[in-house]
């Protein structure tokens, strides 16, 4: 993340390391903790510790899209068990994407970034569908 008025560095890359995977989702998710919207779902309700977080978070998009193994667990479920804490609503999904993409359009560039969008819109999709009734088809508008 980076500070207020300032621009994160653009890598220029794709995401096609363990390590850019890594960076990628350091600076979406430190946007989101500070999120007025979806900042209360991770802080408030999930309690997150982001320092176990982070490194999961990075093994899923890690194997997700390189296909190295590394990430075990259920992230559906981990949804299911906030929501039942809290509703996620239909702009809880449509804020992540946004900020997926953002994130993502702000710092990499390549085919692996273009596989990375498909599959946030499909986990936005499914996970939406799931929880609220209503699927986000919401597509944003990528800004590089």
């Amino acid at each position: 993340m980076s500070k207020p008025g300032t621009m994160p560095e653009r890598r220029g890359c794709d995401l096609d390391t363990p390590e850019e995977i890594a960076e990628m989702v350091r600076r979406f998710y430190a946007d989101i903790a500070q999120d007025d919207v979806l900042g209360p779902m991770f802080n408030e309700v999930a309690k997150v510790d982001w320092s176990v977080h982070i490194p999961k978070l990075a093994a899923f998009w890690t194997r997700a899209l390189l296909g190295i193994p590394g990430y075990e667990g259920n992230p559906f479920r981990a949804h299911l068990d906030v929501h039942e804490q809290r509703d996620f609503t239909r702009a809880h999904f449509e804020r992540w994407l946004d900020l997926f993409y953002e994130t993502l359009d702000l710092g990499w560039e390549g085919p692996v970034v273009e596989q990375a969008k498909s599959m946030g819109s499909r986990v936005a999709l499914v996970h939406s569908k799931q929880l609220t009734g209503e699927p986000v088809a919401h597509v944003p508008v990528s800004i590089g």
